[in-house]
Formats: C-alpha cells, sequence, structure tokens
C-alpha cells in the first residue's frame, strides 16, 4: 500500500526530502533500485518485476514520481498497472501538470491511486487522484511544506499518517538547519513504527476492519492466505540545493534486510 513524508521548498538543506515505505505481498518479484529504462532519460528506482512499473522512480533531469494505492475492497480485476504511471511519467517532456491532466483523462481505468509526479529544476509538484470513485479526477499543486500521503488523500488525518507527520517534523528540528541528516537515522526514527491504530480510529474504508488494523502501522507486517504481506523497503530521497541526490534503499532479501545508496547529480538544475 505504501506510505511516504516529504518535505519540500520548506527546508534550507533540501529542497526535497522524502521517507517511504513500500507494502507488497513478499512473494511478488521485485528488482532493489538501481538505474533502469529504455528512454532517452534512465529511471532511479526499484522495480516491480510481474508489472514492469515502480512505486518510486527519479531521473538525472530533475524528475522525480512516486505514488500510493487507495485503501478500497473490491479492486478491479481487470485494471492497468499503476505501476506504469511513475514511468510514464518520467519517460515523458511534459510538466508534472500537464502529465497529471492526461492521468485524469484516463483515470477510471486504474484502481484507486494517489500519484505525486515532481519536477526539481521547476520547483513544481502536483498531486493527482482518481478517488473518491465515481467523481473526476482531483488535481492539485503541492505547496511548500510537509506532506504525509498514506492510502487516502494528500494529508489526510489518518493514524499512521500523524504518527509519520509528527515524527518527520521532530526529528528536522533536531537538526541544525545547515546539518545533514542521515537516511539510516531517517529510516530508524521514522520507517520501523509498528504502532497501530486503536480499533475505534481506524477509517471507514469499507475493507474488513481486521485488514484496516494491520495496515494501521507505518511499518506493516501480517500473514495472509496468500502469505507474507508488509513492508518490503524504504527509500530516502535527499536532494540538494546543489543538485547533489542521495537514494538511500533498505530492503528486504531472502528474508534479511539490506542496504545501499546510489548518487547522481541534477543535470539540469542550473543550465
Amino acid at each position: 500500500m505504501c506510505i511516504s513524508a516529504w518535505i519540500w521548498q520548506a527546508h534550507p538543506s533540501y529542497p526535497f526530502l522524502l521517507v517511504l515505505n513500500r507494502d507488497e505481498y513478499h512473494e511478488r518479484p521485485t528488482m532493489t533500485a538501481e538505474w533502469w529504462g529504455d528512454g532517452t532519460q534512465k529511471i532511479l528506482g526499484g522495480r516491480d518485476v510481474q508489472a514492469g512499473g515502480t512505486w518510486l522512480g527519479c531521473t538525472r533531469n530533475g524528475r522525480l514520481a512516486f505514488l500510493t494505492n487507495v485503501l478500497e475492497p473490491d479492486p478491479f480485476p481487470d485494471a492497468k498497472s499503476r505501476g506504469a504511471l511513475p514511468v510514464k511519467f518520467l519517460e515523458c517532456e511534459k510538466s508534472p501538470l500537464e502529465f497529471a491532466e492526461e492521468v485524469a483523462g484516463e483515470a477510471d481505468k486504474y484502481n484507486g491511486f494517489n500519484l505525486v509526479l515532481a519536477d526539481l529544476c521547476s520547483k513544481t509538484m502536483v498531486y493527482v487522484s482518481n478517488r473518491p470513485k465515481g467523481e473526476p479526477a482531483s488535481i492539485k499543486l503541492v505547496p511548500p511544506g510537509l506532506h504525509v500521503l498514506s492510502n487516502a488523500g494528500l494529508d489526510s488525518p489518518w493514524h499512521k499518517a500523524l504518527r509519520l507527520g509528527k515524527g518527520f517534523k521532530e526529528l528536522l528540528y533536531k537538526y541544525d538547519a545547515e546539518e545533514e541528516i542521515p537516511a539510516r537515522e531517517l529510516v530508524k526514527q521514522l520507517m520501523c513504527d509498528r504502532v497501530k491504530a486503536e480499533r475505534d480510529r481506524l477509517p471507514n474504508t469499507g475493507c474488513d476492519s481486521d485488514w484496516e488494523w494491520n495496515l494501521s502501522s507505518i511499518f506493516v507486517e501480517v500473514d495472509t492466505k496468500r502469505g507474507r504481506y508488509g513492508t518490503r523497503s524504504t527509500a530516502v530521497v535527499a536532494a540538494r540545493p546543489s543538485g547533489d541526490v542521495e537514494f538511500y534503499e533498505a530492503y528486504l532479501e531472502m528474508g534479511v534486510w539490506k542496504d545501499h545508496t546510489i548518487r547522481y547529480q541534477i543535470e539540469s538544475l542550473h543550465q
């Protein structure tokens, strides 16, 4: 399902700083973050081997996209893969707003999604979602500040979103404005939180209440009839004013947690 939090154009050392947990069935084949793609711009991110898309990706020309699914009962079995949306954006030359408008025109072909599109060079970020069901897709410019996205709309006050937003804000205050925030510290302090919501504070999504409860923590781990489901990776993307970007990923491989870091420079930031 995924959950993410980020600060956007509101920190002197980080024009963009993102933390994101990816939740998925452990049996679903996945590639860890690396450079891939056939377009003019290679994509950096993990990859869903089954459908070919991604939940988080970025490029050397300053584009970035990530998504979460919307928690809802009875998803449409023949819907198009939501993971293709970030890939399509990263491979095209449309602005975030232009691409969001394109997605809105075909939003009914997908199950519920929240999609964030950003251009770090133009300092533009757009949020698009095809829920609530039956209503036109919503498109919003994301203002500067700290934002959280779980499995409802942007900045919805779900238990896990409130906890992550509060924790992120507190952690930022622990560091001086010019001080580097270690990616491992962000993961350890924020993204491993297993505290679930109280039963009477669960959202009313129409899903089974036990399922909602098991998904109500920031870090998810639950056994199902299909197998183990939960948090399989955590990513931190940190962009500096200089255009230096650090992509850190902690990931589960054969029951063992591993991590790695990939760094690159945004090519067109100062052109």
